[in-house]
């Protein structure tokens, strides 16, 4: 999603405009200059004129009219050409109305018509649309005009002279251009400054909506019948929810959490409990909180992926464990080390007997593994946080085996690989997916030898249309693991073997938990047992 900040006069369809439209007043008042032009020349047609309207010439009144019409048709036809320049279509239009009210004036008997009052609109409107001299100048010109009508009249028609009236009609011009001018100044003012808040507004919800969007927490906004309002990119991961399923009822979508949702309405107090989806192998954590004081008022729900919490617990606890580590390290090994040298130089003594040198054997085994044991507690507490890459799964696995094979001195045929598709990417640090695989490699080949069995390892893996994290299986032909150890073989210094240490399973889940990966063991029955190790979504990773 790309942030960027609108300014005051930039366009954007989704902000307040900054400045007045002044066509707004320009369009009312031509379409009322037609509705004018157009009644009086219906009145004339249909012999329904209202006295005092063309009493002095009704054939002259008639023309005025229909010119007047067919002046404002056009006006109207050009508002929107860019041909010409608006201020001309203003000052076009106001001297049409000035021109054509005072003659239709004078055929209707002068000031005493009161058609003259038809040219405050005029005023007006253009008062709003100018303002400043330029509105000062239309009120006297129109009242220029209305005194050049006045000794018209007086001349062709005695009875129609009103000089008053028109001094009155003047000043009003001048008291409507005045007033419209500040009326219209502070509309301005008040429009200027709620554009600028309604951009601030903008903005500020641009990037409210940014930082959601981009929070490895997840957020869903329910309405209180449940449909989805609003959810950021890490809820529509976590729950596979397609960008078509955006505005969907929750229960269709992610029935598990709905079954939250709906017991927390009915009991706020009541502490969720974390869910794991059909659609994604993950624990989920959510919280629930009400948008409103009412309590059929919409939810907001908060979704944690639990390795992103575990990760966190993790680090405080291999901080304490460092701490205690880098302390006792010198108290264990010097001694150590002192008892593995005497022990050596015991078993070169010439008068040793058998039972004798078995002691020494003793002695020399369970240093070496106390010593093991001590340098993969140290392992674990100090190693280095994640240097988590983007990298093909497919590849990274080949060249694995190759170096493995190598390293160990095995037939590469001893693995079966199979990733689909081959194109799966995975996020993940190389020296911590090397070490897991390490480790779990090294557990398959010893129990597929320990059942009697040719040593064997299958890597299946990929990512599946229905999951959204990638995977990999680790299979052996070994007979697999107790129904009573599955529970324990996670935890540190837990071991069937009388010469392992318990600490290789414990750390490849340690450094999973290290990159959000996952790392189970799953036994399916009829002998379809494996360790799978989930990786985090490589789409959620903020760069």
């Amino acid at each position: 999603m790309e942030l960027y900040f609108l300014k005051p006069g930039s366009k954007s369809s989704n902000t307040i405009p900054v400045s007045h439209d002044p066509r707004r007043p320009l369009q009312l008042l031509s379409a009322f200059r037609i509705f004018i032009s157009a009644s009086f020349s219906l009145l004339y047609i249909t012999d329904n004129l209202i006295i005092p309207l063309g009493s002095y010439n009704p054939e002259a009144f008639l023309t005025y009219s229909i010119v007047y019409l067919v002046l404002g048709i056009i006006i109207w036809l050009t508002l929107n050409t860019t041909s010409i320049p608006f201020t001309i279509k203003v000052w076009a239009s106001a001297l049409t109305d000035i021109t054509l009210l005072t003659l239709l004036m004078h055929v209707s008997g002068g000031i005493q018509s009161g058609l003259g009052v038809l040219i405050v609109i005029t005023v007006a409107s253009t008062s709003v649309i100018l303002g400043g001299r330029a509105a000062l100048g239309l009120a006297a010109l129109a009242t220029i005009v209305i005194l050049i009508e006045q000794i018209s009249i007086s001349f062709s028609y005695p009875k129609g002279n009103s000089y008053p009236f028109a001094g009155l009609l003047g000043t009003t011009y001048f008291g409507t251009a005045i007033l419209f001018m500040y009326v219209a100044r502070r509309v301005r003012e008040s429009e200027d400054l709620a554009a600028k808040r309604g951009l601030d507004l903008a903005n500020l919800a641009q990037l409210t909506q940014h930082i959601i969007q981009r929070m490895q927490t997840g957020v869903i906004v329910l309405d209180q019948t449940g449909d989805i309002r609003l959810i950021n990119e890490s809820a529509a991961q976590m729950l596979y929810i397609e960008e078509a399923q955006h505005n969907a009822n929750i229960t269709k979508v992610a029935p598990e959490l709905a079954v939250q949702w709906q017991a927390w309405v009915k009991n706020p107090n009541r502490d969720p409990e974390a869910i794991q989806l059909v659609s994604n192998p993950i624990d989920i954590s959510p919280r629930f909180a009400r948008i409103g004081d009412h309590a059929d008022s919409g939810a907001v729900i908060f979704l944690q992926d639990m390795a992103a919490m575990a990760q966190q617990a993790q680090q405080l606890q291999l901080a304490s464990l460092g701490r205690l580590t880098a302390s006792i390290a010198h108290e264990i090994r010097n001694p150590l080390g002192a008892i593995s040298h005497a022990g050596q130089l015991l078993a070169e003594s010439d008068n040793l007997d058998d039972n004798d040198e078995r002691l020494t054997q003793i002695i020399s085994d369970h240093t070496r593994r106390l010593n093991t044991i001590v340098e993969n507690v140290m392992t674990v507490s100090h190693r280095n946080p994640s240097q988590v890459e983007l990298f093909n799964l497919s590849n990274y696995i080949d060249q694995f085996i190759h170096d493995y094979t190598i390293g160990h001195g095995i037939n590469k045929e001893l693995f079966y690989v199979k990733i689909t598709p081959v194109t799966t990417m995975i996020r993940f640090d190389t020296g911590h997916l090397h070490q897991i695989l390490t480790n779990l490699c090294q557990n398959a080949l010893w129990h597929s030898q320990s059942a009697n069995e040719t040593p064997y390892v299958s890597l299946i893996g990929g990512r599946a249309e229905t999951e959204t994290r990638p995977y990999l299986d680790i299979y052996d032909k070994g007979a697999g693991v107790s129904a009573e150890a599955i529970e324990h073989i996670f935890e540190p210094f837990f071991t069937t073997e009388s010469t392992g240490t318990g600490l290789g399973l414990y750390i490849s889940r340690e450094l999973a938990e290290g990159n959000q990966a996952h790392l189970n063991y799953i036994d399916e029955g009829d002998g379809r047992r494996y360790f799978r190790l989930t990786f985090q979504d490589p789409r959620r990773h903020i760069d």
